[in-house]
């Protein structure tokens, strides 16, 4: 089969969309399986030009905006560019997993900056018509109109490359709304060999309703329960979604041949978005997490180095690591980390122990070396911050002010702030040791905190599963749901799982609707102090300690790696939307 995933994401990995269509197509499995996999976007106006349009490890082949050729495709583009007044680049680049696994894929761009207006606009009238999703409101937002120009100037040059010409089964994989105007003119087109999946990574009409929320997962996830068992959609409890610019389009995969969900409570979502998810077909693809086991003596290495860049910032050397790797917005709810570190104090105390944890993530990007030199010298960043860049900027001054203030009232947990893009001496300052490299804040940590108001998923959750971490999502997280399959249910040393939603008593849905900040500060408190009770008990104190958790964590990680997600979950969803009936795929 030909397999097409429509992303943001198709010239580089940018999130989390670029890491999992990383990790489906450098397995064996998906090789053997698909004979070509073409990856479809838009031109971003952060792209590079000329031969470089599809990055370090790409090659252009045409390039309308460049003026590269190397074989005619002009032949085949270039009534596409005319017709809808838009640029097409097209090539091949080697996609890298960052574990030594690399693909060849295709790559298909297309330049919608330029448009044919009076096209476009027969194109909307249609998905309005044929699918109820107006446009005319969300003209004004370039992240809604890009991707419905790109549709049909990308269907056509698709045909051109040959995705119609073969036989094949052609399958077009919506990553997420991004791709569901171009999922929806392939319905348009009827072609009897093409297959539409709505790749749901999240769902887009329920975060902002969990992050806006004071209530957040508190509140919302005691809702969905509700709702799901009186038969209602999030429209009859959150009206406010009709203005979300990526509901309408994610409701209209309904109209698609199939969904996959990368967790449970996705698909629990989806249920409630309108009335015929509710029966439609839904199948669980999870994402896969890094398997690679390492021995104690690595383990030690690592965390050695870690503990080192502790003594050198608070002068105490630590005896346990704690980390969150990961952008440092609302929905990672890091001030629950904070709580967990606030209830270890004492406990730690009492056992004469220190812990550092530290906070990797940017909103700015990744800071000069020279900038970092200068903060580390003149205010000792990164324990300390200083607002505008190149340090706080984007959201981060709230975070810093946080762990400031933590930092003047804790002594035996300490908390850092690492506002940058990567983890290494070059990239983070003189007080890291030389020979730290970004492995080693993955494989030298004790924890991972990952206790995410919205989590669809969650892959930095458990990456450091598999060097013998204990790794600490919540139960709304996708991957618990992955992690519950893995291991029957039963409870597993490395991970410890939160939960902020048990209310330990039946709510109504206005009940539900009211829980706020003030509501839900007890139960946060409760469960973050039962995690911490939990977690010092089950840090290791002995080499065998240490070696139980590598071992248990490393089969886990074993079993939850790419080619297993390929093989058990994605090969056999693919097969079962190949094999869909016209009867079935025709939305009643």
């Amino acid at each position: 089969m030909i397999v097409v995933h429509v992303t943001h994401e198709a010239v580089e990995k940018i999130g989390g969309i670029g890491a999992v269509i990383a990790g489906l197509v450098t397995t064996e499995p998906y090789a053997e399986t698909v004979s070509r996999t073409i990856l479809v976007g838009p031109v971003l106006s952060t792209d590079r030009a000329g031969e470089d349009s599809l990055g370090p490890e790409g090659q252009v082949l045409y390039s309308s905006l460049d003026g590269i050729d190397t074989d005619n495709y002009h032949r085949k583009f270039r009534a596409i560019e005319t017709t809808y007044d838009v640029g097409i680049i097209y090539g091949k680049r080697t996609i890298d997993d960052s574990f030594g696994h690399k693909a060849e894929v295709e790559v298909l761009l297309v330049d919608v900056f330029h448009f044919n207006k009076d096209r476009l606009n027969l194109f909307k009238a249609e998905l309005f018509k044929k699918f109820q999703v107006p446009s005319q409101p969300f003209e004004g937002i370039w992240e809604y109109e890009e991707y419905v120009r790109l549709a049909e100037p990308a269907f056509e040059a698709l045909h051109a490359i040959g995705c119609n010409g073969s036989g094949e089964p052609v399958i077009y994989l919506s990553h997420e709304y991004m791709g569901m105007p171009l999922a929806l003119k392939v319905v348009l087109n009827g072609s009897p060999n093409a297959r539409t999946v709505f790749y749901a990574h999240e769902v887009a009409s329920v975060r902002p309703l969990v992050e806006d929320h004071e209530g957040h997962d508190v509140m919302f996830y005691n809702v969905l329960a509700r709702m799901r068992d009186r038969g209602m959609v999030l429209e009859d409890i959150f009206p406010e979604v009709r203005s979300n610019y990526k509901h309408p389009l994610v409701r209209a995969a309904r109209y698609l041949d199939h969904i996959f969900a990368v967790g449970d409570y996705v698909e629990h979502e989806l249920r409630v978005i309108d009335p015929h998810f509710r029966h439609q077909p839904i199948d669980l693809v999870y994402n896969g997490i890094p398997s690679r086991q390492i021995d104690l003596k690595t383990k030690r290495e690592s965390k050695g180095r870690m503990a080192q860049y502790g003594q050198n910032l608070f002068g105490d050397r630590p005896d346990w690591i704690f980390s969150h790797v990961a952008r440092p917005v609302l929905s990672k709810a890091i001030w629950r980390d904070l709580r967990v570190l606030h209830e270890l104090e004492p406990l730690l105390k009492d056992r004469h122990e220190r812990a550092v944890y530290f906070m990797l993530g940017s909103l700015g990007g990744q800071r000069r070396q020279q900038d970092i030199l200068q903060m580390e010298r003149v205010y000792g960043w990164p324990v300390h911050h200083e607002v505008g860049y190149p340090d706080l900027c984007g959201g981060e001054e709230l975070l810093a002010d946080l762990f400031e203030s933590f930092n003047r009232d804790h002594e035996h947990a300490r908390v850092v702030l690492v506002n940058q893009f990567g983890w290494a001496r070059s990239l983070c300052g003189r007080r890291m040791p030389e020979a730290m490299t970004f492995a080693d804040i993955r494989q030298g940590v004790d924890v991972e905190f990952g206790m995410s108001i919205y989590e669809p998923y969650g892959i930095s959750q458990l990456e450091p599963l598999c060097f013998g971490a204990i790794c600490v999502p919540t139960n709304i997280c996708g991957c618990m749901g992955f992690v519950r399959r893995m291991t029957a249910g039963q409870p597993v040393a490395n991970v410890l799982e939160a939960d902020f939603t048990d209310l330990h008593r039946p709510v109504t849905i206005d009940e539900a609707l009211r829980i706020g900040a003030f509501q839900r500060d007890p139960v946060e408190t409760a469960e973050c102090r039962r995690i911490a009770g939990e977690l010092v008990e089950r840090l290791p104190r002995s080499d065998e300690e240490m070696e139980t958790l590598l071992r248990t964590g490393g089969e886990l990680a074993g079993q939850m790696g790419w080619d297993s997600v390929v093989r058990e979950f994605l090969l056999p969803a693919l097969e079962r939307t190949r094999e869909l009936s016209e009867i079935d795929i025709i939305p009643t």
